[in-house]
């Protein structure tokens, strides 16, 4: 299914502080510091574009995301920063080549990315291709059993009286591969130094109206572009929230992380 939905770029810049305490975790990951030139791929507001900034005063950043309302959040923040050490660039990466990239690049940096895309394989074939000969590709992403019981409960839904008609033709618009498969993947395109693993992340959302904003605005985005009328896109959102509550520990997304990384040799 081709992604329709735009993101809420400004709500998803102040609810999205779970991805910032991955980032900042695989942040620590990055096996090299004298890099020239960086991809972030799928940047989002650049939250942690900032922080591969930071980490790397030399580099020079290319921060790419598909989605426009998304790079325009973080231009306006980030720019103004730094300058010319960062380029912000819409690309597709599920079907982008590399002959649209100018640069070639040292490391390729990306988190909470990597499940929209549905095609791996081609994927990682992709940033192989983009990486100098001695560039690392470190990344972390939805991966496993990730929100396995929020889905569960969403799929009841998309079945139900009520909301199956909207999700006639559904087709997930995320992937969560193993960490096995993944190594298996990356080897196949090239890479080297491989590393990959799987990292549970219970995410305690605290509180009602948080938990609401972030099944509106994040997890189940594209499922709510799909329920055309706007009071079943409340009851939707509402059957989730009342479920969340009703768990113990309420509101709490049993997230799964998919850490991976790779090498392009010499």
């Amino acid at each position: 299914m081709a992604r329709q939905a735009e993101w809420n770029a400004a709500t998803y810049h102040v609810v999205s502080t779970p991805h910032e305490k991955w980032g900042a975790s695989v942040l620590d990951r990055i096996p090299r510091r004298d890099v020239a030139m960086a991809m972030d791929a799928g940047c989002g507001t650049g939250k942690i574009t900032e922080g591969l900034l930071e980490l790397l005063p030399a580099a020079t950043v290319v921060a790419v995301d598909y989605s426009p309302a998304m790079l325009t959040v973080a231009e306006q923040h980030y720019t103004p920063l730094y300058g010319d050490r960062v380029r912000f660039r819409q690309v597709d990466l599920s079907t982008a080549t590399a002959d649209q990239f100018a640069e070639r690049f040292d490391l390729i940096f990306s988190t909470a990315t990597f499940h929209w895309i549905l095609d791996h394989q081609r994927l990682f074939n992709l940033l192989f291709d983009l990486l100098n000969p001695g560039g690392w590709l470190v990344a972390q992403c939805g991966g496993g059993p990730n929100l396995v019981e929020a889905r569960t409960f969403a799929m009841q839904l998309m079945s139900s009286e009520q909301f199956g008609h909207y999700f006639a033709s559904w087709t997930e618009p995320w992937i969560y591969e193993n960490d096995i498969d993944t190594a298996r993947q990356l080897e196949t395109s090239g890479f080297v130094d491989i590393a990959t693993n799987l990292e549970e992340q219970q995410t305690d959302m605290k509180d009602e109206a948080t938990y609401r904003e972030y099944v509106r605005t994040v997890i189940f985005r594209e499922h709510l572009a799909a329920i055309t009328d706007a009071a079943d896109k409340d009851a939707f959102v509402e059957a989730m929230v009342s479920n969340a509550a009703s768990e113990d520990p309420p509101f709490v997304l049993d997230y799964w992380r998919l850490n991976l990384m790779g090498r392009k040799p010499e």
